[in-house]
């Protein structure tokens, strides 16, 4: 199986709960912002009510990927499902991205050909529903980032790290969802008091716009993470570095001459390992001794949930290496 533990599945109900608060918030403030939209005629707050469809969507998708991910490996999969956690992620960019930043965009465009004459008490109504729709999306936020803080300090650094490293899809993008979401209803309620104080629907016009690429910019970074996801992403520097010390440091094993490590989901790493080994041993002990190294390295680090190890001889590899080179043409 992709899962590697009680860990790895407790991490995902955890992520589950904070995706459906985040689910929660934005179907309900997506029906306060339309209806506040139309009433007011704002393409702020109605580029705000279609940043709350995508994001709605995009939930669902993530609910799906922490459902099907976690089925175990059959003959046609023999490494899991867990890489459902980001072809699913990528399709939650590409929501953001279509139904968010694109019509954000559009309705920007389209306030500037308008003659901006709505009502001040659409407008007041618009207003209280960006406030409410803050309120909604700020605890949201606080939610995702409170999952972040205790992943944080169970990994023993900062969340700053924590995010950065972004080992689960579905936190990651509901982390940029909700933190994209409370930036846009600001720029809602900025683009619509200035409208109201001005009479000039420029700013309300800009403020769509702003909020469209910013949507954009985020469905462009949540993609282009999960592109590189999907494709084969290496496990963690840091990880890789330790593997290696760790297999130098066995008494059977001469030198390393390879370490392959390919990510299988946000807590399943697979290792393809080449080591040299040292001369003397019979088979039978090498054998033995493979078996323990393997058992050590997925006792050590949970994460490495495939391990092959190819072994040599590093004696008959450095002779081999000396035949060649005095062989003559």
């Amino acid at each position: 199986m992709t899962a590697t533990g009680g860990d790895g599945v407790g991490r995902d109900e955890e992520t589950r709960k904070t995706v459906w608060v985040a689910l929660a918030a934005n179907l309900a403030i997506c029906v306060a912002k339309g209806v506040g939209g139309v009433v007011a005629g704002s393409p702020a707050l109605l580029s705000e009510a279609a940043h709350s469809i995508a994001d709605s969507l995009n939930e669902v998708f993530l609910l799906a990927s922490l459902k099907r991910s976690r089925r175990p490996a059959d003959a046609r999969h023999p490494f899991g499902y867990g890489m459902e956690r980001f072809f699913w992620s990528l399709l939650a960019a590409v929501g953001i991205f279509v139904t968010g930043g694109c019509f954000s965009v559009f309705q920007g465009i389209e306030a500037f050909r308008s003659d901006g004459s709505e009502s001040r008490g659409g407008y007041l109504i618009g207003l209280a529903v960006l406030v409410l729709a803050l309120a909604a999306e700020g605890a949201s936020l606080a939610r995702a980032l409170l999952q972040v803080r205790r992943a944080a300090r169970a990994a023993g650094h900062g969340m700053a790290a924590e995010i950065r490293a972004g080992r689960d899809p579905a936190l990651r993008t509901v982390l940029a969802e909700d933190s994209t979401a409370c930036a846009g209803v600001l720029l809602a309620i900025i683009g619509i008091a200035l409208h109201m104080a001005t009479g000039e629907i420029a700013y309300e016009a800009c403020a769509s716009i702003l909020i469209g690429l910013l949507l954009v910019y985020v469905a462009y970074t949540l993609g282009r993470e999960a592109r590189a996801q999907l494709v084969g992403e290496a496990a963690d520097p840091a990880i890789q570095r330790e593997v290696r010390e760790f297999l130098t440091r066995q008494p059977e094993i001469d030198s390393v001459t390879a370490l392959l490590t390919m990510r299988l989901g946000p807590d399943a790493v697979m290792a393809a390992v080449r080591v040299d080994l040292t001369p003397g041993y019979d088979s039978e002990t090498v054998e033995d001794a493979m078996v323990r190294i393997r058992h050590e390295m997925r006792g050590h680090w949970q994460e490495l949930d495939q391990v092959f190890l190819d072994v040599t001889d590093a004696a008959s590899t450095r002779h081999g290496a000396a035949a060649d080179g005095h062989a003559g043409p």
